[in-house]
C-alpha cells in the first residue's frame, strides 16, 4: 500500500512539474529583421526596415492552435476592424532556413493585407534544432485546419484559403499546396475532420526542388552543414529520397492552386520554378511569376521592395478570390 501511494505521488509529481513549468525548447536567433539589415545595408545602404507597427484599422489575436507533448503552437489572426462577412484568409510562412525567424517577421505583410479586406494568419512551426522534417509541415496543415475549424468564429471564408511564404517558407508553402488532397502530412491528433487543402498559393523566393542544378541545398562544408541538411537531419546523398519528397515538383499535379513566384536574382531560390511551372502549363493550372532585379534575397523585409511585393500579391489574389 506504501509503495502505490509512493508511485501515485511520484507521478503526480512529474505531471505537476509538466504543468507548472514552462516547456524549454531550442531556438535559433541567427535569422533576425535586425541581422538580416546589418547583412544586407553593407550593399545596399538605402534600404530601410519596414514598419510593422499595428494600426486602429487592424485588430490582432494570438491563439494556439496545436500542441504536442506540452509544447503550445500559436498563430495570430490580423483582421480588418469591424469585421461583419466572411473573407477570404491568408496563411503566412516566415523565413529562416528551416531553423530561424519567427512570425513577427511577416507582421508588416500582415497588416498590409488586413488594411486590403483580408484576414491573415502568421503561423509559427517547429524548426530543425527542435524537430527535423516533416514536423514543420504537419504544423502548418494543422493550422490551415484549424482556420476551418475555427473559421465562423474568426469570420474567414473556409472555401477561399491562400498560403504564402518567404525562402523557407515559401518552399513549405509551395509543399503543402503540391499536396493538395493526398492525405499527406495529416496529424489525427488535430482536427483530422477538417481539410488542409488551399486555393491559391504565394512562394517568395523559396525553391521548388532540393536536389536541383539550380539548387544551393545540400552543399555542405566540414562543421557546416546546409540548412537542408540540418532540417532533414541527413545530407542528400544519404537520403536522397527524403530530400525529394520534401520537394513541391515531385507531388504536383493537377490539384496544384494558382501560384504567384516572386524571385530576387538569385537563381538558387527559385530552383525548380521553371520546370513547375511547364509542368503546370501543361495542365492548365494559372502561374505568374515576377523577379526583380539587383535584390538581396530578403528583399521583402525592406523598402523600397516592399510596397511592389505586397501589391503583385493583392492583385495575384484579388483575381483568384474576386475575380478582379
Amino acid at each position: 500500500m506504501k509503495f502505490t501511494i509512493t508511485i501515485l505521488l511520484i507521478q503526480f509529481g512529474i505531471i505537476s512539474a509538466c504543468f507548472s513549468q514552462k516547456i524549454v525548447f531550442p531556438i535559433d536567433t541567427s535569422f533576425t529583421l535586425n541581422s538580416a539589415y546589418q547583412k544586407e545595408v553593407k550593399n545596399y545602404p538605402f534600404i530601410r526596415p519596414v514598419n510593422a507597427e499595428v494600426p486602429s484599422s487592424v485588430v490582432v489575436n494570438s491563439y494556439l492552435y496545436a500542441n504536442y507533448n506540452f509544447r503550445d503552437i500559436s498563430i495570430d489572426i490580423y483582421s480588418p476592424a469591424n469585421l461583419h462577412e466572411q473573407k477570404p484568409v491568408i496563411l503566412f510562412i516566415h523565413g529562416g532556413g528551416w531553423r530561424s525567424g519567427n512570425r513577427s517577421m511577416d507582421a508588416p505583410m500582415a497588416i498590409f493585407f488586413a488594411q486590403n479586406g483580408y484576414v491573415v494568419a502568421t503561423v509559427e512551426y517547429r524548426l530543425s534544432p527542435e524537430a527535423l522534417y516533416p514536423a514543420a509541415v504537419f504544423d502548418i496543415k494543422t493550422a490551415i485546419r484549424w482556420l476551418r475549424k475555427n473559421a465562423r468564429k474568426l469570420t474567414i471564408d473556409p472555401e477561399k484559403i491562400a498560403i504564402a511564404g518567404t525562402s523557407a517558407g515559401g518552399q513549405l508553402a509551395a509543399l503543402v499546396a503540391s499536396t493538395n488532397g493526398s492525405g499527406m502530412y495529416i496529424d489525427s491528433t488535430h482536427y483530422s475532420e477538417f481539410s488542409s487543402d488551399v486555393q491559391a498559393v504565394i512562394d517568395i523566393d523559396g525553391i521548388l526542388a532540393f536536389i536541383h542544378p539550380e539548387s544551393g541545398e545540400g552543399v555542405d562544408k566540414p562543421g557546416q552543414p546546409s540548412a537542408a541538411t540540418q532540417w532533414f537531419g541527413f545530407t542528400r546523398e544519404e537520403k536522397p529520397g527524403l530530400w525529394h519528397e520534401a520537394s513541391a515538383l515531385t507531388h504536383a499535379g493537377k490539384t496544384f492552386p494558382p501560384v504567384l513566384f516572386i524571385n530576387s536574382q538569385h537563381p538558387r531560390f527559385h530552383a525548380g520554378r521553371d520546370d513547375l511551372i511547364s509542368r503546370l502549363d501543361s495542365l492548365g493550372v494559372y502561374s505568374e511569376v515576377h523577379q526583380i532585379e539587383n535584390t538581396p534575397h530578403t528583399f521583402w523585409l525592406f523598402n523600397p521592395w516592399f510596397e511592389t511585393t505586397v501589391n503583385w500579391c493583392l492583385n495575384f489574389l484579388n483575381k483568384q478570390f474576386y475575380h478582379e
